[in-house]
């Protein structure tokens, strides 16, 4: 019998298919009209925009069903605070743990050393308006839950949801029956994502071809340091500090680990964006690392709007480096304040579009490094965010084991069967009575 390939290897397929075709476009024909009108803006922008909007469609009905399920089956409003206190305290370590590292390993490489300042004076940047600390805070609160809903934004749709889902506990016995809709609600959102994911490969195809149709390699190379030690300082954390503490504090294997988050992580990588990914890694977390759905359905959408570890790389290395072109020495003192302000940066600007630049911005103004550095960065800023993004959902899956796995609710039997959480196949309900029908 012949043996069907996996997801995951569809999709990996697809999306190196969608980087060759997409080099090949910007390499012959960046300025064929026709291919670039019908093919690059056309037909790859539309499927493109197509599989990313399904994906966001799925976020916030998911996220409310299942986060309402999760805290209704812990019961007890202790462990929820308990779980919330563990994760935040993780976010916190390996934010901190992964830019310490990456200003270490900047430091010893010396990206920017000789960089051809000409090309400063080629572009420009004006960087986005953070929100002050106070406002922060005040909108963590939504005045309306149904705007918040409409703007998907996870921090205050997540306020709302635990709200509501406490108060259906504490009613009793008339909320009985809203636990048990939210449950079949939650069922049936799974089974979309299961759908969407089917038609994951062309999806993740058609974001590839467009964005390297548009980007290409050529423009890497003369950013080509800064590249590499991102890069690498990315990968350690993933496969390094990350892995060590599952093992430490999570007491499981790395390996099994890495191995049932691939899909997820390609996920992350074509669609650069947590939020978008988060229907995939909660399905992942649950499915297939056997996470209990009172621990994933908080920590995932938790994770995944303050979670900023690739983000935190991002800013260690562009800080030595930018420091490096300009020929501004930075002290210790520098770079502590560099690691203090990124791991609060990520807090404070969590849900803000351009988070990253945002956080950027506000560190150069504190450590005296001129902000129209960024400038050089943008060029090549959209494909390094694709591994970033799947930095940060590893970190999200990672935390959610570690806390489960000191919670006592993770399957084991789930977490080490690897065919655990395998995408099934879709059948139509006509299909199902045909099939019935004949045997």
């Amino acid at each position: 019998m012949k043996q069907k390939m996996s997801m995951t290897s569809k999709i990996l397929i697809w999306m190196f298919a969608g980087l060759i075709v997409g080099s090949m476009i910007n390499t012959f024909a960046h300025d064929v009209r026709f291919i670039q009108d019908y093919l690059v803006n056309g037909l790859f922008h539309v499927a493109g925009s197509i599989f990313i909007n399904m994906l966001k469609m799925l976020v916030v009905p998911l996220v409310t069903f299942s986060l309402i399920c999760g805290v209704c089956g812990l019961g007890d409003i202790s462990k929820l605070g308990r779980v919330g206190g563990k994760a935040f305290f993780l976010f916190m370590l390996t934010t901190a743990l992964a830019i310490t590292m990456a200003i270490s390993i900047a430091t010893l490489v010396g990206p920017g050393e000789g960089f051809n300042m000409a090309q400063a004076a080629t572009v420009a940047f004006t960087p986005p308006e953070a929100p002050p600390l106070t406002q922060v805070f005040i909108n963590l609160i939504p005045s309306n839950p149904i705007a918040a809903y409409t703007e998907g934004n996870m921090l205050q749709i997540i306020f709302f949801t635990i709200l509501f889902a406490v108060c259906i506990l504490m009613i009793g016995k008339p909320g009985e029956s809203i636990i048990q809709a939210s449950e079949k609600l939650n069922m049936v959102m799974m089974e979309v994502v299961n759908v969407v994911m089917h038609i994951a490969p062309i999806g993740v195809f058609a974001l590839m071809a467009k964005t390297f149709s548009v980007q290409g390699l050529d423009m890497i190379l003369p950013m080509l340091s800064y590249v590499v030690v991102l890069v690498a300082a990315l990968l350690l954390h993933a496969t390094g500090t990350l892995m060590l503490l599952l093992k430490l504090l999570g007491r499981v294997s790395p390996l099994q680990f890495l191995n049932k988050m691939r899909t997820a992580q390609v996920f992350a990588f074509s669609t650069s964006s947590s939020n978008a990914t988060i229907p995939v890694t909660l399905r992942t977390v649950e499915k297939k690392l056997g996470v209990d759905n009172a621990t994933a359905s908080f920590i995932v959408p938790f994770g995944a709007t303050i979670n900023m570890d690739g983000t935190a790389i991002m800013q260690g290395v562009a800080t030595v480096f930018i420091a490096n072109v300009y020929g501004i020495d930075l002290s210790l003192g520098g770079y502590l304040t560099v690691i203090g302000m990124s791991v609060l940066a990520s807090i404070g600007t969590a849900g803000v579009p351009g988070v990253g630049l945002i956080m950027l911005a506000m560190v150069f103004n504190q450590v005296g490094l001129p902000v129209e550095g960024i400038a050089l960065i943008i060029g090549v800023d959209r494909l390094l965010d694709m591994i970033r993004t799947a930095v940060n959902i590893t970190g999200d899956a990672a935390v959610s084991t570690i806390v489960a796995r000191s919670e006592d609710g993770i399957s084991m039997e789930v977490f080490n069967d690897p065919n655990a959480g395998s995408v099934e196949e879709v059948h139509l309900p006509h299909q199902q009575a045909t099939a019935t029908e004949q045997a």
